[in-house]
């Protein structure tokens, strides 16, 4: 199985940021362009929150606010787990699991973004990990 370092270098596209101070529309905005569930929410290059489609839905939407007039650092989730580009897929799908994150920052030892992972890249990787293993044994055994 990749290591998440190998699995960040692997992802295509740029990584899809928003600043605090942006509106909630020009992050759906973002996230439409970009075709992802959530958003990095960065001062500078540091990472102050996440903003995802729950908290568009949760907190915007049910409490009937405009997105055209709400800030990003109103509403995003400013209380981020993040891991390092040395954990492990499993020890990420435990913690996405546990904690029913859809989305995970990837921060380097010193802080830097180093970018973000979703519970589908780890289930992709997991199943063409399964996929290979199970060839492996296929050609092992008829052989």
């Amino acid at each position: 199985m990749k290591t998440l370092k190998q699995m960040l270098a692997d992802k295509q596209h740029a990584l899809a940021v928003v600043a605090p101070g942006d509106t909630v529309f020009h992050a759906l905005s973002v996230m439409a362009a970009n075709n992802v569930g959530a958003l990095l929410v960065l001062e500078g290059e540091q990472l102050v929150g996440i903003f995802s489609e729950r908290d568009y839905a949760r907190k915007i939407i049910l409490h009937g606010k405009s997105s055209k007039e709400t800030q990003v650092r109103e509403i995003m989730s400013d209380k981020v787990a993040y891991v390092t580009p040395g954990t492990s897929l499993d020890e990420c799908m435990a913690l996405m699991t546990e904690k029913h994150f859809r989305h995970l920052p990837v921060l380097n030892e010193d802080s830097s973004v180093a970018g973000i992972i979703s519970i589908g890249d780890l289930v992709k990787e997991t199943i063409s990990s399964q996929q290979f293993t199970i060839a492996q044994l296929e050609h092992y055994i008829s052989s």
